[in-house]
């Protein structure tokens, strides 16, 4: 039996009443006052947890479950994120996605963000985990209106080390997609070992993780340098990690490990270094974090 899973994700920002009338000149409140809501639909064994606002109302924090836990071949997984103008939304996984061993079907997870002008869209699954024997595609697929931004990482672990169970068959496919500014492909491949065991490749590494900060407009004079420069100090010095900007609207950070654990805590500082420089906003860890 085969998993069809739908999940859409559609955020609104509300703005709080203007208050009563007066005599004396009345400001607006920002879109910081508002409130960012959620309207999701679903089909099949894929939920998202009740919305959390650990942060003020501004920014809505929602967490996806796919109760099964993982693909075999056959599987689809279908996640659809709306953010609407003004909306900010921070999205997590409790668990990596598990790409199961299969026989001969694919197994493909999709994902769609789209983000409406001025909106905010933190996107930080756990990792996508390709067991011995998989047959998997992880897809990303971006569209950023003008002045929206996107923060965001996609983490791969290749086998389960700690278990004895080597990445030494099967084959995981990987799509990263902004039209017209950003497209990544790669297939890993067990058998590939010029890709997985060469220093231009992975070294040996079985942990490759990407964390991007996109915005739909270019960043003003000097800004993106500025943030650049301020991750590059904040880089851990102990591992295989780089930061660059491929164009004037994306920032990019990679990064090599034998297991995640390194990879996911170098990106919650890049992460921690980002948010206040970018959008102002302090970098307070979401509680399943720390699970």
């Amino acid at each position: 039996m085969t998993w069809h899973a739908r999940l859409q994700l559609d955020y609104s920002h509300h703005q709080p009443p203007l208050g009563p009338p007066g005599d004396g000149p009345f400001d607006p409140p920002s879109p910081l006052a508002g409130r960012t809501s959620l309207h999701f639909e679903h089909d099949g064994p894929l939920r998202v947890l009740q919305s959390l606002y650990p942060e003020g109302p501004a920014v809505c924090h929602n967490v996806l479950v796919h109760p099964p836990g993982g693909l075999v071949g056959g599987d689809t997984l279908d996640i659809q994120v709306s953010v609407g103008p003004h909306a900010h939304a921070f999205i997590s996984t409790p668990g990596a996605t598990r790409f199961y061993k299969s026989a001969t079907e694919w197994a493909t997870q999709h994902t769609q963000l789209t983000l409406a002008e001025n909106t905010r869209l933190e996107w930080f699954p756990l990792e996508a985990l390709a067991y011995p024997g998989c047959k998997g595609r992880n897809q990303l697929h971006l569209e950023l209106a003008a002045g929206a931004q996107c923060m965001g990482w996609d983490i791969t672990a290749l086998g389960l080390p700690a278990s004895g169970q080597p990445f030494d068959h099967g084959v995981l496919e990987q799509r990263l997609t902004w039209p017209g500014h950003w497209l990544e492909r790669a297939c890993i491949d067990a058998t590939d070992t010029r890709l997985l065991q060469s220093p231009v490749g992975l070294n040996g590494q079985r942990c490759l993780g990407t964390f991007w900060l996109a915005n739909g407009s270019p960043w003003a004079a000097g800004q993106l340098a500025q943030l650049l420069e301020a991750v590059q100090n904040h880089l851990p010095a102990d591992m295989a990690i780089g930061a660059t900007c491929p164009n004037p609207q994306l920032l990019v950070v990679r990064a090599l490990a034998p297991v995640v654990e390194p990879v996911l805590h170098a990106f919650q500082g890049v992460w921690e270094t980002l948010r206040p420089l970018a959008w102002g906003l302090a970098p307070q860890r979401p509680r399943i974090w720390g699970v």
